[in-house]
């Protein structure tokens, strides 16, 4: 089983980026917990970051014939990013959506999530542990697809 790992703007900037909201750990050490759980689990990981959204949109095209879902943290393009959500929806594949802080309990414009409508479930708010708990969520949805 192959997930496709999708990081957005600025989460290159995690570890020093408003800590309040994000937390400590940067997203390579994000990846690293990934990567060691997803062992664990028979489960190949591929990662990618980019603060462009075309960038996500290519990595997606590209690698979807070789995935069974994707994990994606858009970071901002989460409010807006219409054409990710195109690709989201060409690619037939299971997204889980996730989020380090709660989207639902700050601005207005966060609330909005063009990818929820597309995605078979959302985590936010818990961190980095969102991203554990959306891969687990992720891959038990695939093992009760097969």
């Amino acid at each position: 089983m192959k997930i496709l790992v999708i990081n957005g703007p600025n989460l290159n900037n995690l570890g020093s980026r408003d800590t309040s909201l994000y937390g400590k750990k940067t997203l390579i050490q994000i990846n690293d917990d990934l990567l060691n759980l997803s062992e664990k689990m028979n489960v190949d990981l591929s990662f990618f970051q980019s603060n462009h959204e075309g960038d996500l949109i290519d990595f997606i095209q590209q690698n979807t014939p070789l995935a069974n879902g994707i994990l994606i943290n858009a970071g901002a393009i989460t409010h807006y990013g219409l054409s990710l959500k195109d690709a989201i929806i060409d690619s037939k594949l299971p997204v889980v959506e996730t989020h380090l802080s709660n989207i639902h309990s700050r601005e207005d414009y966060r609330r909005v999530s063009v990818l929820e409508s597309v995605s078979v479930g959302q985590v936010a708010g818990f961190g980095w542990k969102s991203y554990v708990y959306a891969l687990y969520l992720l891959v038990d949805y695939l093992n009760r697809d097969n």
